[in-house]
């Protein structure tokens, strides 16, 4: 066993406010897990099972088809897929053979798919075929797009392929597409021998969600993706990072199971969180991949079969965005189905209702740990975190304290430090900070000026140095020259009872700025009844804060990743 570089002690990797991560490639978080897990079951999809061993032999051997077509450093790869077996061995398969992997959400309209490949300058991709009775799926829109692209090879894939290896894919409706598995199928199941420069070469060409404008792409280095699945994967398991004799990355427990009670190569997780966004790519696949987790992949959320299956599968840690959470509270068999061999619960891509957190404390009790993280594209993935050992002092409603090697900051719009608890602008500065925008320098300079990345989010930072995010910068609202804080309203509505789902936005006014509006889903409550609910709420609110419209909603429109889209909800209000 070789310690990490410049690593003398475990104690000292530990008390170092900036620990010596290893300088290896993405690649070898797959090559180390499948030599320390081998058998152990990684992937589970409807009956279908994929070693640790048998996910990284596939993904060498894509890495050595990509390479024998031509595509290797230097080259993006995108990939255009639901979660299923395919995406990892596509994903590994990429970064293994040097090139970079760019992920292109399924759902994405064709002109912003045209658009994403084109800005990545993508020259491959991996795309999803639906069957003809479902109408045009993922791989027929790029195919329409394809020739506005620089796109010369499609690979292409369907559900009954991730369950069958040999099952061929019908390409009539897609000329010069190819079969994906059949592309690889024949050759060496080798990692091929590549020079990657970890500090230099992109890993990642990640992009932005969109929720409120144009995605713009995420210069990520192979150096960011292994540092911040380290940060989060040693903090969630009381680990630290080790090599292997071959170069591989794995993870060393040095905590007790009194703390960190789910050891390496024992955990189970369902995962929805979808691979296209950043809290999927680190969290939900490298990760598991470091600590050796067998993550469960469903299609898509349905709150009965997901608390079937973490049941029958006994999952030991239950993760995603807050409306997954809202779901799961208010279905029938919550509180009846054995979830005994829970012991982690973990939140991300918006900020945690504190009456939702106490709802599945209440459910789970204190043995459970139920941690809540912040972060953002621009940083890999992940800037802060709660603590995970059992014993460690929590506080609901903040998203923890930095990870390994991160400073955060609260800066005023001058760029100057403010102190606790007064609220300003989220900094931060890491060695999981991307590197800068795609083509858009400006945009860079801005972004990171002053040497910190400045997020955009509004959060206070309290005398233990845990953060609370306000809110978005621009989803504050300005009333007669006061700062009002959606997220503030959005916790009081929640903590009514009967409200599931709470959004508030702001309506232009010519004579105040903007006015408060919420909309809330709140099944059987009537018009009435959500006047007397506002002013429920406005009676525990200063009167600038207040609401001044509550609009019933059955949804709140959320993306892929769980954040809630108030650009929806405000187009609706200016439409209205």
């Amino acid at each position: 066993m070789t310690p990490t570089e410049n690593l003398s002690d475990i104690d000292g990797f530990r008390a170092a406010p900036n620990p010596p991560y290893p300088a290896v490639p993405v690649g070898a978080v797959l090559a180390g897990a499948a030599r320390r897990f081998g058998d152990r079951t990684a992937l589970h999809y409807h009956g279908r099972t994929l070693s640790f061993a048998q996910l990284y032999g596939r993904a060498c051997a894509f890495a050595t088809a990509l390479n024998g077509a031509g595509i290797g450093r230097g080259d993006v790869v995108a990939v255009h897929l639901p979660n299923c077996p395919q995406y990892a061995v596509a994903y590994f398969g990429i970064l293994l053979a040097g090139a970079t992997f760019t992920p292109a959400s399924p759902l994405l309209p064709p002109a912003e798919l045209a658009a994403q490949l084109t800005d990545s300058g993508a020259v491959a991709a991996v795309s999803w075929v639906l069957p003809a009775a479902a109408g045009p799926g993922p791989a027929a829109v790029l195919a329409a797009v394809q020739d506005r692209t620089p796109v010369r090879l499609l690979l292409v894939t369907d559900r009954q392929q991730a369950l069958d290896l040999a099952h061929p894919v019908d390409l009539g409706a897609l000329p010069g597409a190819r079969d994906f598995e059949s592309f690889h199928a024949t050759t060496p199941a080798r990692a091929p021998a590549v020079e990657i420069d970890v500090e230099q070469d992109l890993a990642h060409l990640a992009y932005t969600g969109g929720t409120t404008g144009r995605s713009k792409g995420v210069r990520l280095s192979h150096r960011n993706v292994v540092v911040n699945t380290l940060q989060f994967s040693c903090w969630s398991s009381g680990s630290v990072p080790v090599l292997d004799d071959a170069g591989g990355l794995r993870l060393d427990q040095v905590e007790p199971a009194v703390e960190y009670p789910v050891r390496l190569g024992t955990g189970v997780a369902i995962n929805l969180t979808p691979w296209f966004h950043a809290m999927g790519t680190i969290g939900g696949l490298n990760l598991p991949m470091l600590t050796g987790s067998t993550t469960v992949l469903h299609d898509r959320f349905d709150a009965g079969a997901y608390l079937a299956d973490a049941e029958r599968f006994r999952v030991t840690g239950m993760s995603g965005a807050p409306p997954l959470f809202a779901a799961l509270v208010r279905h029938p068999e919550f509180t009846t189905r054995d979830l005994s061999s829970v012991r982690g619960i973990s939140s991300g891509a918006a900020p945690l209702p504190v009456e939702l957190i106490r709802a599945l404390q209440r459910r789970f009790g204190d043995d459970v740990v139920i941690t809540e993280g912040y972060g953002l594209t621009e940083a890999t993935m992940g800037v802060t975190i709660g603590p995970a050992a059992r014993s460690a002092v929590r506080k609901p409603g903040t998203v923890g304290v930095p990870v390994h090697g991160t400073e955060v900051r609260i800066l005023d719009e001058d760029g100057r430090e403010l102190p606790s608890p007064e609220p300003g602008e989220v900094c931060v500065r890491g060695p999981q900070v991307m590197s800068g925008y795609h083509n858009r320098p400006e945009e860079t300079s801005a972004v990171l000026a002053g040497g910190w990345l400045h997020t955009g989010d509004i959060g206070v930072l309290d005398q233990d140095g845990y953060l609370s995010i306000v809110d978005r910068k621009k989803d504050m609202l300005i009333y007669k020259g006061y700062n009002v804080y959606p997220r503030r309203l959005e916790e009081a509505l929640f903590a009514q009872d009967g409200v599931v789902g709470a959004a508030v936005v702001g309506r232009r006014d010519p004579h105040v700025g903007e006015l408060p509006v919420a909309f809330v889903v709140a099944p059987g409550l009537d018009e009435s009844g959500a006047q007397a609910l506002m002013a429920t709420v406005n009676s525990t609110l200063t009167p600038y804060q207040r609401l001044r419209e509550i609009v019933l909603v059955d949804e709140i429109p959320v993306s892929a990743a769980g954040k809630v889209l108030k650009r929806e909800l405000r187009e609706r209000l200016a439409g209205g």
